[in-house]
């Protein structure tokens, strides 16, 4: 058991910035009595809900700052700045009396949330003392526009109501009122309320409503690369610690109003069985308030496809630090819509016992519901303050205890193994089928729970060691900076120390289980098993919520050590705050014609790109360089010293981590010279998610780019204007539809309408095979270079590569697409093995092998003639049992199966990417792939 100090020393962790981390806004307020509250007509010139209206998030701010000087209810902070450099704001609701002792009740919740009571006794005073800290949120989805408006109502009803309800949820909680997309909010209104005429008003937006995620801002939190998601996740997990967070969302499944929790299985294994008893508790009180007040069309569990599985969203990330996070999903438009009939929908049943009659709706009826779910909400909470605020001491307690001694999580591999095997041995069920041995739930001998599920070699671990001599320790510290994001308590070593007969160098980082969020330190080290999970015995999968499987450690191909045993290092201290990469050595020699940098670090081409934006000469070698009394692999980086360049790489070293040494020997005469790249990154109309994270890599990597639609690429003579094309994941279309590198889709339109101003309608359009492919084949002619990911690696078989689908079965009649009864893998993490002679694979990897990112991606296999056409693999799933991490149905498809390949298409190159090696920014181990392509299809030079 952790002891009551080492409880504290990981509280002082996270009393990480010693000034507020949010800035308070608000003057004192007047006593809400003394003053009138502005009514949102009153600041608008119309109510919240009316139909074809919507206010922008200015509008939305200056009203939060009027009503808050307004009331002695409110305090005003902002958490942040946005992507676009607004202010993001959170309005902090409570009794006067609870406002005065703000810093009281936050320390509290923080006690509490990371088990710093000593005991149970103290945690209930705590408790009693305490007040329920309740996140509600808004405007998240930006298009989803009930979410910000909601958040207006609520914020005037919570500051002018005097009812007893609403002054005893103002006595019993602090409310935390966050609005998390004000960027999207301020396009989203000013673009529906463009129009005049309001029957013509629309979301039709020409951007991503997330300067670079759109919809993707709900999938960063575990990763935590946009501001917006810093700061969301700062309030919770460093400074609020609230026990509810509740993320409204749109819209809801069809044939009803709203999807409210509870949720369908799966649930994650990892987290505290209490998380899943107190969110059906929520849910619960949510049901019965509609219910009570006559509000029906609110369906649960089987009612949509929500479960509680994945990490890595507003309301579900909470799950793993012991809090109970949820969502509602709920038609409304200040467009009036209509409810159909959906005949399913009509008969009430468990998850819908409610049924709502077809007729038409508008907006104000789902501003109605959301305050009632927000008000069942709180209700709740104010009823049971004290035993939410307890419980989640007691989880966190688990947590501590959990990782302080040997423990086992099960998985459903391992009971399907003690299932076959118990099958294997046993006879068969009295009148049952052959190989029925274990129906009807019937239990096998105990000793297969010993065997297997308590094997010691297969515990969970006491902690992690991420070593700091790892090649891309830059990413390393990336890695730890997102468990930061998400309060994880993080040790760095101060000298080297021993583990299990183990040295470690100086700055490695320790990650200890024993710690109040271990659910979600397990979930980032661990492998994810999700279950196999179908409709019914042979029948179609059940699509999970989002990924399957999500590694985050395998994903960045970050290096660490589990460690089973109980240990300790005395030298290391706690991170405060985020790790900074340490500062790297630029190692001087007389006489020096340049530097030489690992390719191994993804940092690296922040120092190549820099170098040449300097005009500077940079090579790369293909062949090993003798220096320094060491050998250089091919692949390393060259850069020529010259006036100013010993100056930017000290600068680079200090703040990149990046290594350089001096040499006095040039490159071979093989070296191929890197030259700036003029880079088309395709879009199109709305944005491409794919496309906007590919953006936000290289404005983090400082590669430069321009962003290019379908219109600019049909109008050909691509090669004065670009050197290299990107094609992100479902920006080609497919050929015949399906998966296996035939699907993708077509977006953004054919034509022109008048509905959308002249200044965006070059972005309208598709690629399509008619009019684009010819001007890309004309292109790699040419010279130049086509990198295509994920499903746009269609692009090859429009082009007429000798390649195959790999995912496909013969049938009397010819082939066909593997059924997803056959082949399904959803989001989930494959092992894949690397030809890294190629220069294009230098860096990927270890071993020969690379963790990718699969999500039910293409998968090729090679005609006879490849070789002889120029195309050859870059890397193929070597096994028939590639997964990793997620779920994988009939992943031996894939054994020998191309995941990606280069192709000589004239004098240019073609790259196919099948895996999503940028998904989200987040598998930083296969972004060099892209960083490659950009660069390596040059010619080796003819002489130095």
């Amino acid at each position: 058991m952790l002891q009551a100090r080492s409880c504290r020393a990981l509280g002082a962790a996270l009393l990480l910035v010693a000034a507020p981390l949010a800035t308070p806004l608000a003057a004192t307020a007047q006593p809400s009595a003394a003053r009138h509250i502005t009514t949102p007509k009153e600041a608008f010139g119309f109510n919240v809900g009316d139909d074809y209206r919507l206010a922008t998030y200015t509008q939305f701010e200056k009203y939060w700052r009027t009503i808050a000087a307004q009331s002695d209810r409110a305090k005003l902070v902002e958490i942040g700045k946005t992507e676009e450099g607004r202010p993001q704001l959170m309005m902090i609701v409570s009794s006067p009396a609870n406002l005065a002792r703000l810093d009281r009740y936050k320390e509290i919740s923080r006690r509490l949330a990371l088990g710093l009571a000593r005991d149970s006794s103290e945690a209930r005073a705590l408790a009693r003392e305490g007040k329920a800290v309740v996140w509600i949120d808004g405007g998240l989805h930006a298009t989803e526009v009930l979410g910000a408006h909601q958040l207006i109502e609520t914020s005037y009803h919570l500051l002018s109501r005097t009812d007893p309800e609403t002054m005893r949820f103002l006595n019993d909680c602090i409310i935390l009122l966050v609005h998390v997309n004000p960027d999207g909010m301020e396009l989203v209104s000013n673009w529906y309320m463009k129009d005049a005429d309001s029957t013509k008003r629309g979301m039709n937006i020409p951007r991503l409503y997330e300067k670079y995620a759109g919809h993707d801002d709900n999938r960063d939190f575990y990763m935590a690369n946009l501001k917006e998601t810093q700061n969301d996740n700062k309030v919770m997990y460093w400074e609020w610690f609230p026990q509810i967070v509740y993320n409204h969302h749109q819209t809801g499944p069809v044939g009803t109003v709203m999807f409210a929790p509870p949720f369908r299985d799966p649930f994650n294994y990892n987290y505290d069985p209490l998380v899943v008893m107190e969110l059906d508790q929520v849910g619960s009180a949510m049901h019965s308030r509609f219910e009570a007040e006559g509000k029906p069309g609110v369906t649960m569990r089987s009612g949509s496809t929500y479960s509680t599985w994945w990490n890595g969203g507003l309301r579900t990330m909470p799950y793993f630090h012991n809090m109970v996070g949820l969502l509602t999903e709920t038609i409304g438009n200040p467009t009036p819509q209509t409810i159909p009939f959906v005949p399913e929908q009509q008969l009430p049943r468990a998850d819908l016992p409610y049924p709502i009659a077809p007729q038409a709706w508008h907006f104000r009826q789902s501003i109605d519901y959301s305050i009632t779910a927000n008000r069942a909400v709180l209700d709740l909470a104010s009823r049971q303050k004290e035993n939410f605020l307890f419980n989640i001491w007691r989880m966190a307690r688990n947590s501590i205890e959990r990782g302080s001694r040997d423990t086992w999580t099960t998985t459903p591999s391992e009971l399907d193994s003690v299932k076959q095997i118990a099958a294997a041995n046993a006879p068969p069920r009295q009148g049952g089928p052959v190989g029925d041995a274990l129906g009807g739930g019937r239990p096998v001998p105990t000793e297969l729970f010993t065997k297997f599920l308590r094997d010691p070699a297969k515990r969970d671990p006491r902690g992690y060691v991420i070593p700091s001599d790892q090649p891309d320790f830059p990413t390393a510290v990336r890695f730890v900076n997102a468990l930061r994001y998400g309060g994880v308590t993080v040790l760095q070593a101060t000298a080297p120390f021993t583990v299990n007969g183990k040295q470690y160098p100086a700055n490695s980082f320790v990650v200890k289980a024993a710690q109040p969020f271990r659910p979600h330190v397990l979930d980032m080290f661990e492998p994810q098993d999700h279950p196999n999970d179908f409709a019914y015995p042979g029948g179609p999968p059940k699509r999970p919520y989002d990924n399957a499987g999500y590694t985050l450690a395998y994903q960045m191909g970050v290096q660490f050590d589990r460690i089973l045993d109980g240990f300790d290092v005395p030298n290391a201290v706690e991170v405060k705050g985020l790790a900074t990469v340490p500062a790297a050595r630029v190692a001087a020699a007389p006489n020096a014609s340049g530097f030489l940098v690992s390719h191994a670090m993804n940092n690296a081409f922040i120092a190549v790109n820099k170098a040449l934006k300097a005009g500077a000469d940079v090579y790369m070698l293909r062949s090993p360089l003798s220096a320094n009394g060491k050998t250089y692999p091919a692949g390393t980086f060259w850069i020529a010293s010259a006036n100013g360049t010993p100056a930017m790489l000290q600068e680079l070293a200090r703040s990149q981590g990046v290594a350089f040494d001096a040499a006095a020997a040039r490159p071979a005469a093989d070296a191929q010279k890197l030259t700036p790249k003029r880079i088309a990154l395709f879009d199109q109309y709305g944005g491409s998610m794919p496309s906007g994270w590919t953006r936000y890599l290289f404005e983090q990597y400082d590669f430069p780019f321009q962003l290019v639609y379908p219109k600019d690429l049909d109008a050909g003579n691509l090669a004065a204007k670009y050197d290299v094309i990107v094609f992100p994941s479902g920006t080609v279309p497919g050929v015949g539809g399906g998966r296996g590198g035939r699907g993708g889709g077509g977006f953004g339109g054919e034509s022109d309408t008048t509905t959308i101003p002249a200044e965006f309608r070059a972005r309208l359009g598709r690629v399509t095979p008619e009019r684009t492919v010819p001007q890309i084949r004309k292109f790699l002619e040419d010279g130049g270079t086509v990198v295509a990911v994920g499903t746009s690696t269609a692009l090859g078989y429009h082009l007429g590569l000798p390649l195959e689908n790999a995912l496909v079965e013969s049938m009397a009649n010819g082939t066909r697409e593997l059924p997803a009864e056959k082949f399904y893998i959803p989001g989930s993490i494959l092992r894949a093995a690397v030809d890294t002679t190629r220069p294009v694979s230098y860096g990927i990897g270890t071993g020969g092998e690379v963790d990718v990112f699969y999500d039910n991606s293409p998968a090729f296999r090679l005609k006879s003639d490849a070789a002889a056409q120029g195309v050859r693999p870059l890397a193929w799933f070597a096994s028939a049992s590639p997964l990793r991490s997620g779920w994988a149905w009939g992943q031996s498809y894939l054994n020998g199966a191309v995941a990606a390949a280069e192709a000589k298409v004239g004098k240019g190159t073609l790259y196919l990417f099948a895996p999503e090696i940028t998904f989200r920014a987040q598998p930083y181990g296969t972004f060099k792939w892209l960083f490659n392509g950009i660069y390596t299809p040059t010619a080796p030079n003819a002489a130095m």
